[in-house]
């Protein structure tokens, strides 16, 4: 079942693209799987931590469309580490007032994951703690295409908003506020078509850290220098005007 619609979310959104689960277990003479697993415990680590630094949705790339591309023996461990950390967790997540959502295609997951994941958005959907969003087989433009597809099919007016309703239907959690920050880890500079519509705005962190390695005190920092930070939005700055 779809969770209810619930309207935004107070709280900063924050959106990571987590990299270098490969490199952490390469330095350290394991294998991927491992650095993966090691991955795993980071999101825990960064979802306990986020609604104290004031996070109130939490969208993780956890699994882009290009990912399929991957050797089929890693692709089958990291499925196998999203069902059993779905069937796992979910209690603990409901009992901290998170709620989970699934963003991406669903329909080329394995039937247990997909399972699982439903299971988990159905428990959890009450959750007001923290709106945390799994971007699994994922692509932004595969969303923005579907979007269009689906206003394509109705003879509503295009517009920014009639796109932004119709991909908010596609992404099927009800929506989100706009990201305002995006935070890549490992040092790489890039967004791999990752919430294209939704970071018009967003203020980016490129961490040197390695995602295995993040803990709530290297979230802080991101944080940190989001607020230092100065939005506008298209409009002078209120400092300079200030000033």
């Amino acid at each position: 079942m779809t969770p209810v619609p619930e309207g935004p979310r107070e709280g900063i959104h924050l959106a990571v693209i987590m990299d270098g689960n490969g490199r952490w277990a390469r330095a350290r003479g394991l294998p991927r799987t491992a650095g993966h697993q090691a991955g795993a415990k980071a999101v825990r680590r960064v979802v306990e931590a986020a609604p104290s630094l004031g996070v109130g949705t939490l969208t993780l790339y956890a699994f882009s469309s290009d990912n399929w591309q991957r050797p089929r023996l890693e692709v089958a461990a990291l499925m196998r580490l999203f069902f059993r950390h779905l069937r796992t967790e979910t209690a603990e997540l409901v009992e901290n007032g998170v709620r989970l959502s699934l963003i991406g295609r669903r329909d080329r997951l394995p039937l247990r994951v997909l399972a699982s994941a439903e299971a988990a958005e159905e428990a959890t959907r009450g959750g007001r703690g923290l709106h945390l969003r799994l971007a699994v087989d994922y692509s932004a433009r595969d969303m923005l295409a579907a979007a269009a597809e689906r206003l394509r099919e109705t003879s509503a007016p295009v517009d920014r908003d009639a796109l932004a309703g119709a991909l908010e239907d596609v992404l099927g959690d009800g929506g989100a506020t706009d990201v305002d920050l995006l935070v890549r880890t490992s040092g790489e500079r890039r967004l791999s078509d990752f919430m294209l519509w939704e970071c018009a705005y967003a203020e980016f962190v490129f961490a040197p850290v390695l995602w295995p390695d993040v803990d709530d005190e290297e979230v802080a920092r991101w944080l940190a220098e989001f607020r230092a930070r100065d939005r506008r939005f298209g409009r002078v700055s209120e400092r300079a005007v200030a000033g």
